[in-house]
């Protein structure tokens, strides 16, 4: 009866969009105050009728009823409680589920709390998004029902793929989503902005909340999954720019220009067309991702779906809504008329090249992301486009964001003096330039990636620093922490931010530049020297787990004859889904990790054992979480809040005749 009534919720919802897609859609064009005035109580609605269809999904996951199709493919009851909860979104239709439940609570946000949107503005902004879930509602409903009854229920499930039983898989696919789906809410103001015709400042400080929010959520999220490759595939990587996690990384590049682009907007009244086209393609990117993920079109150990029907529908979609806001962008650019002029040196113009470099570096992955196909079916080639290519063609352009940062950040707004911002930032330049060359010659030859990243990274965050110190006026010390103290959040949320980035980049270089490895058959017993340690295998015993059959090495480090730690690396099969995973033990350390990984048995005696030592590993993921702390900040500072500081609507509106 549960799964009925869920089933039954999202086909109301379903109407329920088509409902909120066009009727505040029409009181907007034709100033009906109360056909407008219904777009907040449809936005609620949908969402309601969207959760309770989750609940009923998860319902039946946490009870394992195997009378439905779904939980019969991705459940198992021996499978503990946290992963029969995040088997829900662990599979295409579920997970397609959760896409359109975050659609609609965005869209019940905008209701709930932009009540001081001007009433067209906000009817349309719900219209665009209530568009968007009758879209793939319609997709669920015709394509992808997680509802389906099995014809005759088994005993038990086939269990959820193992890879996905994980703490990490757990969290990381909800943040993803309320990432690259908030991008909607960002696409929907523009569409919205285009359809009146009108952008302007109040516009930009209307968007910047919820591409702020979005831009947040979308950097925890694939933080978290970089994270869970890390230590749960085995292979001592955190990026493979693997197709699908190109999917998510595109549009928090564009989101990222987006965030800069508004600021322009708001302040200055500049860039309009830009941002505009900025928002489309950061939620155009995310329905490219969408495709890729679920169409089969491209092999991914990611990938939810392998059905070429489906990814026509959702390529329907994308060119749907990214066609047509890109035509009505033609349509009504001409309006889109920027009053700030600006010079050549200004902080305008940094942001400008910062967008460039955001947007463009974006194409570059796109276009080795999907070149594979291209070349398939245009040349009936098969080629693999792997990493040597992105770094390649990816780096320059992160190196060139990271050393103009810091001096636009400085540089004035309309006008500015490059000899006065360099001049500022020389005593910040020296000790970059002045720390990598001391790190190049310490590391007595090899790779200059590590003492590069370690440049960029002192110059980023040292050059933020600076930027607050000069923040703080002319005067003494203490006057200048009092006023540094007071400054808006937002400016304390973007010097967490840029400095997050350049923790990030060392630690991003220095993994990269620094990292050793040891492959080797070990035997019961033997010790091996690696990186300064003594490593010995002392057994490998086969255990039980929940729902799986484990082999686990116990292998014992040592440092000078002093016991470093004691790791446990395992080789695991899950029976119900006869497939093998590999967990890797970690000894984290603050400036290094320690990571093993275990291999299968070989036939002359012994184990498969991989070592790694991973320098400055848990910099990354603590560099991206001081990003995100720092997005978070600046979205609690009033002036931002969503529709802070909105005008209140005209009075205008008429009643529906």
């Amino acid at each position: 009866m549960i799964i009925e009534l869920g089933h039954y919720a999202l086909i109301l919802a379903f109407a329920v969009s088509i409902v909120q897609t066009i009727v505040p859609l029409v009181g907007a064009q034709k100033g009906w105050a109360d056909w407008m005035a219904a777009a907040n109580p449809l936005a609620s609605l949908q969402f309601v009728l969207i959760a309770l269809s989750f609940g009923a999904l998860t319902y039946a996951f946490v009870t394992s009823d195997f009378s439905v199709a779904l939980v019969v493919n991705n459940s198992h009851t021996l499978k503990p409680m946290l992963y029969k909860i995040s088997g829900v979104w662990g599979n295409h239709e579920g997970s397609l589920l959760l896409w359109v439940l975050i659609v609609a609570l965005f869209g019940a946000c905008a209701a709930w709390f932009g009540g001081n949107l001007p009433v067209s503005l906000q009817a349309r902004v719900l219209a665009v998004q209530g568009s968007i879930g009758a879209a793939f509602l319609s997709f669920m409903l015709l394509t992808s029902n997680p509802f389906l009854r099995s014809a005759f229920p088994p005993f038990d499930g086939t269990d959820l793929n193992p890879l996905l039983q994980d703490p990490g898989l757990a969290f990381h696919p909800p943040f993803l989503y309320l990432g690259y789906v908030g991008l909607s809410m960002a696409f929907s103001f523009a569409v919205a902005a285009l359809i009146e015709g009108k952008v302007d400042a109040a516009w930009g400080r209307w968007v910047r909340p919820w591409t702020l929010a979005a831009w947040v959520f979308l950097t925890i999220g694939i933080a978290l999954g970089s994270w869970w490759a890390y230590y749960e595939l085995g292979w001592g990587g955190f990026w493979f720019w693997d197709p699908v996690e190109n999917a998510s990384f595109m549009p928090w590049l564009f989101a990222t220009a987006l965030l800069h682009s508004a600021i322009v907007v708001e302040k200055r009244e500049s860039l309009k067309a830009w941002t505009i086209l900025l928002a489309i393609l950061g939620f155009g990117f995310s329905l490219m991702g969408t495709f890729i993920v679920r169409s089969g079109v491209i092999t991914s150990v990611h990938a939810f779906a392998s059905d070429p029907e489906r990814g026509v529908y959702i390529l329907a979609i994308f060119a749907f809504f990214t066609g047509g806001a890109l035509t009505l962008f033609a349509l009504r650019g001409a309006a889109l008329e920027a009053k700030g002029v600006f010079g050549l040196i200004s902080r305008e113009s940094a942001l400008v090249l910062n967008n460039v470099l955001l947007a463009v570096s974006s194409f570059v992955v796109f276009v080795g992301t999907m070149w594979p196909l291209v070349s398939e079916l245009a040349f009936g080639r098969v080629l693999s486009v792997g990493p040597p290519f992105f770094n390649a063609a990816f780096t320059p352009f992160m190196v060139a964001l990271a050393v103009i940062l810091p001096v636009g950040a400085i540089l004035p707004w309309k006008r500015g003096n490059l000899r006065r911002a360099l001049r500022s930032m020389w005593g910040v330049a020296l000790l970059a330039i002045s720390l990598g060359a001391l790190t190049w010659v310490l590391q007595t030859g090899g790779s200059m990636l590590a003492p590069i990243g370690l440049a960029l990274g002192v110059w980023l965050v040292a050059g933020t620093l600076k930027d607050l110190w000069m923040r703080g006026g002319r005067n003494g010390v203490t006057a200048r922490l009092r006023r540094i103290a007071r400054l808006p959040r937002a400016d304390w949320g973007k010097a967490l931010a840029h400095g997050g980035l350049g923790i990030t980049i060392f630690a991003v270089a220095a993994m990269m530049g620094w990292a050793t490895e040891d492959i080797r058959v070990a035997t019961i017993g033997q010790s091996f020297e690696h990186g300064g340690y003594t490593i010995t295998l002392t057994d490998v015993r086969r255990e039980q787990g929940p729902n799986y059959v484990t082999s686990m090495a116990y292998v014992d480090i040592h440092r000078d004859g002093a016991l470093v730690a004691q790791l446990n690396p395992e080789k695991r099969v899950y029976p119900a889904a006869g497939m093998p995973t590999t967990e890797a033990a970690i000894d984290y350390g603050f400036t290094r990790d320690l990571y093993l990984a275990l291999g299968d048995p070989q036939d002359g005696g012994g184990w498969a054992l991989r070592t790694y030592i991973k320098p400055f590993a848990n910099w990354l993921w603590g560099g991206a979480i001081i990003m995100a702390l720092g997005g978070l900040i600046s979205l609690t500072d009033r002036r931002y809040r969503v529709a802070a500081g909105a005008r209140k609507a005209p009075a205008n509106a008429t009643p529906a005749e």
